[in-house]
């Protein structure tokens, strides 16, 4: 049985293919039911909730907001994603290692950046 913790919510590009994809992978692996909730960036639901997070910051880059109310962008998301998510704990650790974060944030923001092209070009979308 997973471990109790504290619900995060993350906010991500519903448009985006590749995007829709990532979240309900990582919410499927969360470590315990309702650890993790997913919203589209452009959903009413999160602009009423979350009005701290603007839908051009939630475009550019995911957005985790955390139980006492941090908000968590892009690559300095992805440690506290992993160490939410069953069996990845382990790998949160790495963005400690020195010049690691510097480098994760350019990949994600490079990625960011393509992410249309990479899955939701025409063919790639999800119908």
């Amino acid at each position: 049985m997973g471990q109790a913790v504290a619900r995060a919510t993350l906010i991500y590009d519903g448009d985006c293919a590749m995007c829709r994809s990532s979240a309900l992978w990582i919410m499927r692996r969360a470590l315990s039911r309702g650890a993790l909730e997913i919203l589209p960036c452009r959903s009413g639901v999160r602009a009423e909730r979350f009005p701290q997070v603007p839908e051009a910051a939630c475009l550019t880059a995911m957005q985790l907001v955390l139980p006492d109310g941090r908000v968590l962008s892009g690559a300095d998301a992805v440690p506290e994603l992993l160490r939410r998510i069953r069996g990845w704990g382990w790998a949160a650790g790495v963005f400690a290692l020195p010049g690691l974060r510097p480098l994760a944030r350019r990949a994600y923001a490079w990625v960011a950046r393509n992410r249309m092209r990479i899955s939701c070009a025409p063919g790639g979308r999800d119908a």
